[in-house]
């Protein structure tokens, strides 16, 4: 690997990335697209490390006239193999560069002192407009108070609104204004200080962009669209590039092609569809086989160490984890479910995203999802309506570890009895099987309101326990199969393992008056009825349409008795 450039991985400086002759995935034309397309303010929602900081840092150097040393930065990039008139925008305009990633508080005192921390720093960065005459005594005297803090959060608000007069004043030049993850002080701040960040942040931003005369680009990064009611009010000249967006869909991740050259020039001898499988599978806008960018450069530095989750590994994914571990979210994780299947599902996607809408039945977790990097689009079904399946192996793994975790955490369940159980299930071990998932359930339905107990929701947690077996099989929910619908299917990947279909049935519990012998009459005959069913309606023509051998086909009824499930023929007295 000699002469290989080396990878500064989590550097996002631009300039320090090109000055060390650092490896670099050449983006420079999302700034030629930026001066080529006619609005000013553009907010580009991607979710985390896809590379929006770096590629605000390219625009910085690009614009900001004050970089006068920078005059070789981008002559080996492609931009400047484009058009010449493109020149004639290098080192044009002063340039306001804010950064709000860090602002992740756990109060909104501790946010709003990072935030204007953030914002003093660039005033200081301008100090210089202090040394000429662009500025009042008055507006010196402002200066200078935001420089030291003094200033109150009103002269914070219109802070970015009045430097950017001063720089146009001073340079005779209009202002390039960049804002990076300008949505994390406002999701740190769902449920504990909400209304005052966004208070804060809507004045901020207006101020910035809002009827700004002296503004030539403005442009935003963040993970979601926050509603324009709360964020944005006003702002009629913002243009959204999101996710579903066709425009710039290629400047935010890695492409195939791009995938491609830094495989082969870091020399990985990993089989590519390996790769593909753990880090592709992302669609944004028109471009579709995206790869998660610190995925790979992570993989690529190091691939003899093996694949690893290294962008779920970077977040805690709380926001989701508790939406799933919700006691009225079944219907979630049975969503969950088919996704870990390698299933779509159909959701409306939000274009303006509300927090407060999650504690409502809209179902905007989806759209937190998407936005946020968790899921990805296939098909636009209708106006809002798409297709959504989960883009790949480390994200799947993600999603099975948050269900195992909260049967864990919120129900207790020791996960090897969730592993046992599955695979006495998968082994034909039906006495075992069933012993265990009467524990799981038990222990369940113990945790849950019973009265609402359905097969709908006894699905879903059948479905939750075999997200444990999901890596060596593929697990289908209610598909069509022969001659009707089974509620559950296990298709091995290693066509000699065994295949499952599962029927459940819902049956009244014992009455205090009934028999046991009349009771367990009840429970056999449902028990016969699911096998009958099972057999009469073909359900396992799926499993033999995939080479499974017809004695490796295990047939299982699931029938409930209230919250008591039974899988094999009482004794009756």
């Amino acid at each position: 690997m000699t002469g290989r450039k080396k990878l500064n991985l989590g550097y996002s400086d631009f300039k320090n990335i090109i000055v060390s002759n650092s490896y670099f995935v050449d983006k420079s034309l999302f700034v030629k697209e930026i001066i080529d397309t006619e609005q000013s303010v553009l907010l580009f929602p991607r979710p985390r490390r896809f590379g929006k900081t770096l590629n605000l840092s390219m625009i910085k150097y690009f614009f900001d006239k004050n970089e006068s040393e920078n005059e070789n930065l981008f002559q080996n990039l492609k931009i400047w193999q484009s058009e010449d008139y493109i020149k004639e925008f290098y080192r044009k305009y002063p340039v306001i560069s804010l950064s709000f990633k860090d602002a992740k508080k756990e109060t909104w005192n501790e946010t709003l002192k990072h935030i204007k921390i953030e914002i003093s720093e660039e005033f200081k960065r301008h100090r210089y407009l202090l040394n000429g005459d662009a500025l009042y005594e008055d507006e010196k005297v402002k200066y200078n108070n935001i420089i030291s803090g003094k200033g109150d959060a009103i002269d914070f608000e219109v802070s970015i609104k009045y430097l950017c007069k001063y720089l146009e004043r001073h340079h005779k030049e209009k202002v390039v204004v960049l804002v990076d993850e300008y949505d994390t002080p406002i999701q740190s701040g769902y449920g504990k200080f909400y209304d005052e960040v966004v208070s804060f942040m809507r004045n901020l931003l207006s101020g910035a962009f809002k009827d700004n005369s002296t503004l030539y680009k403005g442009v935003i990064t963040g993970i979601l669209r926050v509603s324009k009611e709360s964020i944005f009010s006003g702002l009629n000249n913002l243009s959204v590039y999101s996710i579903l967006n066709n425009q710039f869909s290629d400047k935010f991740g890695f492409t195939e092609q791009e995938v491609s050259k830094i495989i082969e020039d870091f020399e990985v001898k990993t089989e590519y569809s390996q790769i593909k499988k753990w880090y592709n599978g992302y669609k944004f806008g028109k471009t579709e086989d995206i790869y998660n960018p610190w995925s790979i450069l992570n993989y690529a530095l190091h691939p003899e160490d093996g694949f690893n989750t290294f962008w779920t590994n970077t977040s805690s994914n709380e926001l989701m984890k508790s939406q799933i571990k919700k006691k009225d979210a079944a219907y979630i994780r049975q969503e969950i479910m088919k996704l870990i299947n390698g299933e779509t599902i159909v959701k409306d996607i939000e274009e303006n995203f509300v927090f407060s809408d999650l504690d409502t039945p809209k179902e905007i977790l989806w759209t937190l999802l998407t936005y946020s990097g968790y899921l990805t689009t296939r098909n636009n079904v209708s106006r809002k309506e798409y297709e959504l399946i989960i883009p790949n192996y480390e994200l799947k793994t993600v999603f099975q570890d948050t269900i195992v975790e909260w049967l864990q955490t919120d129900i207790k369940i020791i996960k090897s009895l969730l592993q046992n159980t599955a695979n006495y299930l998968i082994s034909n071990k039906i006495n075992e099987f069933e012993k265990g998932f009467k524990q799981i359930i038990g222990d369940t339905f113990s945790y849950y309101d019973t009265a609402k107990n359905n097969e709908y929701i006894y699905h879903s947690y059948v479905l939750g326990l075999l997200a444990i077996v999901g890596d060596d099989y593929i697990i289908k929910s209610n598909k069509e199969s022969g001659e009707g619908r089974y509620d559950i299917m296990l298709i091995p990947h290693d066509k000699s393992k065994n295949g499952v279909v599962i029927e459940i049935k819902q049956i009244e519990k014992q009455k205090d008056n009934e028999s046991d012998s009349h009771f367990a009459k009840r429970i056999n005959e449902m028990i016969e009825r699911a096998l009958a069913q099972i057999d009469k309606n073909q359900y396992y023509k799926e499993l033999i349409e995939n080479k499974i051998r017809i004695e490796n086909i295990i047939k299982i009824p699931i029938v409930f008795a209230g919250k008591e499930p039974y899988i094999t023929l009482l004794k009756e007295k």
